[in-house]
């Protein structure tokens, strides 16, 4: 059994007293005596803290990108020969055939560096407000008020196109010179700005799922299902990107829905799960709707996901003062929209009568 020192009385004494003695933690040494020795405890943020062992992972060549690089330009390259054969070809003919054709290179050529433009132009803005997003998520942490201005004047050359937006940007530039924590400048500026745009958001989302809900209710095939639900995704994913200051092209919608894809694989998938159903069930879609009926009501429910997605996706702030929208608020309207009992009970219903 292990002996325990006896206890000892509390003693008061000073730190430059003779008597006292330091020892380290090891040391076994006993006081002399009328003496008193210290043993001091090791301060916890001065301990060594443990790394874990990192497997540096070695960089390998590129060859993906090397192939569809190479690729692209051995496509570039032939329909410039093919043009500029096709151009020759018409000078052979008539000149005017091939001043024509030549005019007619030279505006595809034009609208393609335009659409280039247009598309880098796009996808710097959607990294912007990624990084938006990012650096709001560390000031929180941090509470910086240098960093925290820095991002909100970002965020209001982001939001300078919305005319909505316009006495919400005025209030919010008001505050700028206030003395207010980095943190709380960034609630402040969401609870600003990002308010009426989540309004939009909802009652974009809700649309959009009680559109899908209404037309796979209704519809012939499946195919037709499966067209208008990813139809109907674009464009919501694409509605919601230029709510909150992205305008997305082609490149930059591909972009957007591999992010959104990979936000809900991580936060639960699309597939039906528990939560759906019980939502389902807690409202008696079983007992009052048909199974087609049921089945619309479920692909809405997986098209208001995959708003709320796309929400935390385009954001250019995180979800601080403000509640995220849940999934269980947009069920109540669909709900309402879809539930045909509901609606023949709110019409049978009589008014109360008035009094004389």
């Amino acid at each position: 059994m292990n002996e325990r020192s006896p206890p000892r009385k509390p003693v008061s004494f000073r730190l430059d007293d003779p008597r006292v003695t330091l020892t380290e933690a090891g040391e076994s040494a006993r006081a002399p005596l009328g003496g008193i020795r210290i043993t001091p405890e090791p301060d916890a943020a001065t301990l060594p803290a443990p790394i874990e062992a990192t497997r540096q992972r070695r960089r390998r060549f590129p060859w993906g990108g090397l192939f569809w690089s190479a690729l692209g330009g051995l496509v570039v390259l032939g329909l410039g020969l093919g043009a500029a054969q096709l151009i020759e070809d018409l000078f052979t003919r008539s000149e005017t055939l091939g001043f024509a054709g030549l005019a007619l290179a030279a505006l595809c050529a034009l609208a393609f560096v335009v659409i280039v433009a247009r598309e880098a132009l796009a996808l710097a803005r959607l990294d912007t407000i990624e990084q938006l997003h990012a650096r709001a998520d560390a000031v929180l942490v941090s509470d910086d008020r240098a960093a925290s201005d820095t991002i909100v004047r970002d965020l209001l050359k982001v939001a300078r196109d919305n005319p909505q937006l316009a006495q919400a940007r005025a209030a919010l530039q008001s505050h700028t010179h206030d003395i207010i924590d980095g943190a709380d400048m960034l609630r402040l500026a969401e609870r600003t700005l990002m308010a009426p745009l989540d309004q939009e958001a909802r009652r974009l989302i809700s649309s959009a799922a009680s559109r899908v809900s209404l037309v796979t209710a209704i519809s012939p095939g499946a195919l037709i299902d499966m067209l208008f639900v990813f139809a109907a995704a674009l464009r919501l994913v694409r509605q919601l990107a230029r709510l909150y200051g992205g305008r997305p092209g082609a490149l930059g919608m591909f972009k957007l829905m591999r992010h959104v894809i990979a936000h809900l694989a991580v936060t639960g998938g699309m597939a039906a799960s528990d939560s759906l159903i019980q939502q389902m069930l807690g409202h008696g879609v079983a007992a009052k709707l048909s199974a087609r009926l049921g089945e619309g009501v479920l692909n809405g429910l997986l098209t208001a996901r995959l708003g709320l997605a796309a929400v935390d996706v385009t954001r250019p702030l995180p979800f601080s003062a403000l509640p995220r929208p849940a999934l269980g608020d947009l069920v109540k309207d669909l709900m309402r929209r879809a539930d045909p009992t509901a609606r023949i009970e709110a019409k049978a219903k009589p008014e109360s009568p008035e009094r004389d």
